[in-house]
């Protein structure tokens, strides 16, 4: 009977808690949207499935081995980490925990080697995430992936639709005032690096998310992830709306000029341009610019095709499951059951929506401008949910007029957003630093 005793009492079970029970219904969820709605399965479904196992009771598969030490709550091991951690006494986990939290470098070391002679070892997500995203690697391979697969023809035969890139990245700037003004008021406590992070969800592009929270709200990151996919999913819900509220009949008929043809010279040339120039004026933007503009480069150079399949498939594949898991070891339900999650997801499809808007009335603005008319729907492509945006822009011009073929048009803005939301992350990389030395 003892035995029986014992067993349930160290079964997942029997140590679930409210929160855990929760979360893995989110997982659940997100597999739903996933497999059944098919929103942006190829990170919802390693996302929604490392959700799950981050919150198997017991398991500890999300936790370092410090952490998993103090959760598993031996008296004589967490004895030793108070003292390790210069907490005489402590009255329970969560204030042990706080201490973890706050501890110097070289008491923090002191716990982890408490916890490793007790025999605990990190969780395997935690492992995938100290590889794939604390050391900022796989945002920045899948970013040479996608650099791989991007065609800059568009851009380039019609470079006035860099400002419409451009413009789509308002939203990113308004959203960071918008989380600071929350603050003020108190109906949330972000700091200015949380709102910084929260902020590149306008940006509609994941990996560039998911490299700017690593690095300045690590905490943030699986709320930001899960909004940033989320809302990029639903792309063909949040922007038709805006973009028919914007715009008149008769400018959703806009007939666009036949793209001219761009020479390999061009596109071999412009990457490295693109990224000495904006390198120079802003090196923080170098990582996300120079893994894209290298992938793009093996991609037009023609010499190095083997690299750039492998860049485009396999080892963007092999990246994004890796990524998934990561994003979803942040799904803990003691990190993600927060307040601010719902201030993140309500902030997150203001910056999406204040991005389309802007898109589209820059594309307006030129048009008042230029003897060559613009379309304004392909000014909602500047937000980079590639190619997505582009698809909406082409759907809603077809609806308006059957001759209306905006695909390869709105791509130029798509591909612009791209560069915009890398560069954008650059300026709040540098900014945070600058305000918090």
């Amino acid at each position: 009977m003892e035995n029986i005793t014992n067993l349930w009492l160290s079964s997942g079970a029997n140590q679930m808690t409210s929160g855990q029970f929760i979360m893995i219904l989110v997982g659940l969820g997100l597999l739903f949207l996933a497999i059944r709605k098919n929103f942006e399965p190829l990170l919802l479904v390693p996302i929604g499935f490392g959700g799950i196992l981050a919150n198997i009771p017991g398991a500890n598969l999300a936790l370092p081995a410090v952490e998993a030490a103090i959760y598993a709550g031996d008296a004589g091991v967490l004895a030793q980490l108070a003292e390790a951690l210069g907490q005489g006494t402590f009255e329970s986990v969560k204030e042990l925990k706080v201490a973890l939290e706050n501890a110097p470098a070289a008491a923090y070391q002191s716990a982890v080697q408490v916890a490793a002679d007790a025999g605990f070892s990190n969780g395997m997500l935690y492992n995938f995430y100290s590889v794939a995203i604390a050391s900022g690697i796989a945002p920045l391979v899948i970013f040479m992936g996608v650099g791989a697969m991007t065609d800059f023809g568009p851009l380039l035969a019609n470079p006035r639709t860099l400002f419409l890139g451009a413009a789509a990245q308002f939203g990113i700037f308004a959203t960071v005032l918008g989380a600071v003004g929350m603050s003020a008021a108190g109906i949330m406590d972000f700091s200015i690096a949380e709102a910084a992070a929260i902020g590149i969800i306008g940006g509609a592009d994941g990996p560039t998310a998911i490299y700017v929270s690593s690095l300045l709200a690590p905490e943030l990151l699986g709320a930001i992830a899960v909004a940033a996919y989320s809302y990029m999913a639903l792309v063909p819900l949040i922007q038709p709306p805006i973009m028919r509220a914007l715009t008149t009949e008769q400018e959703r008929r806009i007939e666009m000029v036949q793209l001219r043809p761009v020479s390999k010279r061009e596109k071999i040339v412009f990457p490295l341009v693109l990224l000495i120039l904006v390198a120079l004026f802003l090196p923080d933007a170098a990582p996300l610019l120079g893994m894209f503009c290298f992938g793009n480069l093996m991609r037009e150079c023609g010499v190095v095709s083997r690299l750039s399949d492998t860049a485009q498939n396999a080892l963007i594949n092999i990246t994004t499951i890796f990524l998934g898991l990561s994003v979803g070891s942040k799904l803990a339900a003691d990190k993600f059951l927060d307040p601010k999650t719902l201030g993140i997801l309500a902030l997150g499809i203001v910056a999406f929506a204040i991005g389309t808007a802007a898109g589209v009335l820059m594309a307006k603005l030129l048009n008042v401008f230029s003897k060559n008319k613009v379309n304004p729907l392909i000014g909602s492509a500047g937000v980079s949910a590639v190619p997505m945006a582009a698809r909406v822009s082409n759907k809603l011009g077809l609806e308006a007029n059957p001759h209306n073929f905006l695909l390869m048009h709105a791509m130029g803005p798509n591909v612009a957003g791209v560069i915009g939301s890398a560069v954008a992350a650059g300026v709040m990389i540098t900014m945070v630093r600058a305000m918090t030395g």
